[in-house]
């Protein structure tokens, strides 16, 4: 009989603890479902932050797994024009700060059209990338640097990839030129240059070895594989700055903020790191 006693006590104690439990998940339930409505989020990225920025995306899925990062990557020029006509955008990263300017209504001179298309207050400066001189394997032409490159050009004796001029890669190549008194429009007519709508079309020129060299970000020439025989100074071509902001036409503003600051954490900066990005002070 006391056997017995004890068993139902055993089974009445399971019975409540079954109750409370079955209780409180109904309300944890309830509650996840409340927090984690599903949201799309479309963020635009200069290509050159593909690799490393799809690893920020992947790990930023156990921090909400709520939030589905929809990543477009192409020129910063390309997709400026893309956020100023109308496209659904709600995180903006640039590979340079006179694409944001553009559609920044505080970006200074570079805003001519009047846009006014940045959540200001958001923008920060993300990551600092740098400008490189890649050459394909085996380095057939035997470039060691820029100053040798200038030679070369002014020579007609090398084949070059560059950006086109409406994107950050092809604006600091300009800038280099500028820097060695270079002229880009006797140099296209001499033969000697080619283009690429965006850094990895570049990129891609100088993997498959159909140019002598080409001029990309530190980070695509990691990525490729690609040896890198030089890096271009501040004083030739600036520093590569990544600006990055929420966009005023948003459709879920706090997540895209809260996405935001996630790009600056421990996290995502050993993502960027890896792939050679050094974080902004």
């Amino acid at each position: 009989m006391k056997k017995f006693f004890s068993l139902l006590l055993a089974l009445s104690l399971a019975l409540a603890l079954t109750a409370c439990g079955g209780s409180t998940d109904t309300g944890d339930t309830a509650a996840d479902d409340t927090a984690a409505e599903p949201v799309d989020l479309y963020v635009f990225a200069a290509a050159s932050m593909q690799e490393s920025l799809d690893q920020v995306i992947e790990a930023y899925k156990a921090v909400a797994p709520e939030v589905t990062v929809v990543a477009t990557y192409d020129s910063s020029g390309t997709l400026k024009t893309q956020i100023q006509e109308g496209a659904d955008c709600d995180v903006f990263i640039s590979a340079a700060p006179k694409q944001m300017n553009q559609l920044d209504a505080e970006g200074g001179e570079e805003n001519t059209e009047g846009l006014d298309l940045v959540d200001s207050a958001t923008r920060l400066d993300l990551l600092e990338n740098k400008v490189t001189l890649a050459v394909p394997e085996g380095n057939p032409k035997g470039i060691e640097s820029f100053d040798q490159l200038a030679e070369l050009l002014a020579a007609g004796d090398v084949f070059l990839a560059m950006g086109n001029s409406d994107v950050p890669v092809g604006q600091y190549t300009q800038k280099i030129f500028t820097y060695y008194g270079l002229d880009e429009a006797s140099l296209a007519s001499a033969g000697v240059l080619t283009y690429g709508s965006n850094v990895k079309e570049v990129t891609t020129q100088v993997s498959e070895g159909t140019v002598d060299c080409g001029v990309i970000y530190a980070t695509d020439a990691f990525s490729a594989g690609l040896t890198v025989v030089d890096e271009a100074t501040a004083e030739m071509c600036g520093q590569v700055i990544y600006p990055a902001a929420v966009m005023k036409n948003s459709a879920n503003p706090d997540a895209a903020k809260a996405f935001l600051d996630f790009l600056s954490t421990d996290e995502a900066m050993a993502c960027f790191e890896a792939v050679g990005f050094s974080p902004m002070a």
